[in-house]
């Protein structure tokens, strides 16, 4: 039987490997935050979220404890994934401006959401070892989808991206560079939408915008 991404995310969401982000996706699951008390925290690992035929793939970081870790769902609960589905919204990828959980009735089109960490990390920040215990997912999650586009959202996913078309030297990171690769796809980069970035105004909606329709003109959407 082939692959398939209902496979991957099986297998991401039982996966173990790693003793450290086990440990923390758990541990934040059985303590929760105070605002979810009455939820159930997915707790496992997060599979790709969207379009199996998507032409754009958005890579972003990694679940958070209380956002991803929480739904299950890649990117939505927190305050990153308001501002990335709205975004995607207005870009015409997203039925919906928000997500609030499994059942909520969103779905992407011609977009698919995912990271090349599965688990949320202690203070966001997966190690080496654990980045590279996770790539075998997140290679079969590009495989199978073959995106005309990818856009990272900030270094750690663009350092993904080279890493996975081994790109050498590695092209400097930047929002709104691009880099042309040989497959005819393209990376786009973009700051990510975490608050550090956004509550500063070093990220705005219209630059995030604006990358988003980049994405649609390169992947040939309009």
């Amino acid at each position: 039987m082939g692959d398939s991404l209902t496979l991957v995310g099986e297998d991401v969401a039982s996966c173990r490997m790693c003793p450290r982000l086990v440990e923390w996706r758990e541990r934040v699951a059985a303590e929760k935050r105070a605002a979810f008390l009455d939820q159930t925290y997915w707790g496992r690992g997060v599979p790709a979220f969207g379009d199996p035929e998507a032409a754009v793939a958005v890579i972003g970081l990694a679940p958070a404890a209380h956002g991803a870790n929480r739904t299950g769902r890649m990117f939505t609960g927190d305050r990153s994934g308001d501002w990335l589905y709205r975004a995607l919204h207005r870009a015409g990828f997203a039925n919906q401006p928000s997500s609030v959980d499994l059942h909520d009735g969103l779905h992407l089109t011609g977009a698919i959401v995912t990271s090349p960490v599965k688990c949320a990390p202690p203070a966001n920040k997966p190690t080496t070892e654990e980045r590279d215990t996770c790539r075998s997912f997140f290679e079969r999650e590009l495989a199978l989808v073959n995106p005309k586009v990818f856009v990272v959202l900030g270094g750690f996913a663009f350092q993904a991206m080279c890493r996975h078309f081994d790109l050498r030297p590695r092209p400097t990171f930047g929002h709104g560079v691009e880099v042309a690769l040989d497959s005819g796809s393209t990376i786009v980069c973009s700051y990510h939408v975490s608050q550090q970035n956004t509550f500063t105004g070093r990220l705005t909606e219209e630059m995030l915008d604006a990358v988003f329709a980049r994405a649609r003109d390169l992947a040939l959407l309009d």
